[in-house]
């Protein structure tokens, strides 16, 4: 697949077969509260910024901050932030299942974008755009693969987001970005090119060890601009296939043909959170236990 539309087949991966093969993995057959685990992080509300600047979120990894411990009161142990406990908040971390979820809409005659069955037959001509959250802080990666071709990471970027992938808790990630100057740009569009494709989906909570982001990836596209998609090495590759043979849950909803609402687009584009009221992804993936330290999962297509 050429590089130009490989956000492309992001699409086609989620419209052609996700009702097939929602997702790829070793599912674990034991149901629980999918949904309501993924959603249970998220805040009972949300502050919002008191300027109307809308900006594409920054996804480029936070600077460590270095911080005078504060004083303590005779008797007091541990550190505290906020009021909770800076070993309370790692702790919770590592302790979380980690989720992803995943939400299709549609550009409608007017404009609006609407939810849509990943079941829908789409047509040539027809513009969509997808909506990722995830549970936690961390980093995403999206790899693509044409007929069991090589390998291509197709997100992070060089030109979405200064080449970051550090997504935040509950902050909703669109692809492409509804902020885009023209409205061509800001969906995704069906054309009449075909191929079995797989997206894999990598979510983790510390970068990739071998994997270019922000500068370093930058530079490797300035050293091969013929030729600027980053391809994973072979033991590498094995390796991320390997870890989805960890045993996931995955819940899908079958509520379709809504507007997005006017917080999940606020959210998107202004780097809010979004709030445990707010409307809830189509799919919802997760790691059976909050042991991993990364979730690895695939859309498999095949677009005729």
């Amino acid at each position: 697949m050429r590089f130009r539309t490989i956000w492309l087949s992001l699409l086609v991966a989620l419209a052609a077969t996700l009702a097939v093969v929602p997702f790829v993995g070793a599912q674990d057959p034991e149901q629980d509260d999918v949904r309501g685990a993924f959603l249970t992080s998220r805040p009972k509300t949300v502050e919002k910024p008191s300027n109307n600047t809308s900006s594409r979120p920054v996804r480029r990894r936070p600077k460590p901050q270095v911080t005078k411990p504060p004083q303590k009161d005779p008797g007091e142990t541990g550190s505290k932030d906020g009021g909770v406990s800076t070993g309370d908040k790692q702790g919770r971390s590592a302790n979380q299942r980690l989720g992803l979820g995943l939400t299709l809409f549609i550009r409608d005659s007017n404009g609006l974008a609407i939810r849509v069955d990943p079941n829908h037959e789409f047509q040539k001509g027809d513009r969509v755009r997808v909506l990722l959250e995830t549970n936690a802080d961390g980093h995403l990666y999206i790899f693509n693969t044409t007929d069991d071709g090589d390998p291509v990471m197709v997100y992070p970027n060089p030109q979405l987001d200064d080449a970051g992938n550090f997504i935040q808790a509950h902050v909703p990630f669109e692809i492409p970005s509804s902020l885009a100057t023209e409205d061509r740009l800001r969906w995704l569009t069906f054309d009449e090119h075909g191929g079995t494709e797989r997206l894999y989906f990598v979510f983790t909570r510390e970068p990739l060890a071998g994997v270019p982001i922000e500068d370093e990836l930058i530079k490797y596209c300035a050293d091969n601009k013929l030729q600027c998609g980053w391809h994973p090495a072979g033991e590498l590759w094995t390796g991320l296939k390997k870890e989805m043979e960890t045993p996931s849950r995955a819940d899908n909803a079958k509520k379709f043909g809504k507007a997005q609402t006017s917080a999940e687009q606020e959210a998107a584009t202004r780097g809010i959170g979004l709030a445990r009221e707010d409307a809830q992804p189509s799919m919802v993936i997760m790691t059976a236990s909050s042991g991993p330290g990364m979730l690895v999962t695939a859309l498999e297509l095949l677009h005729k």
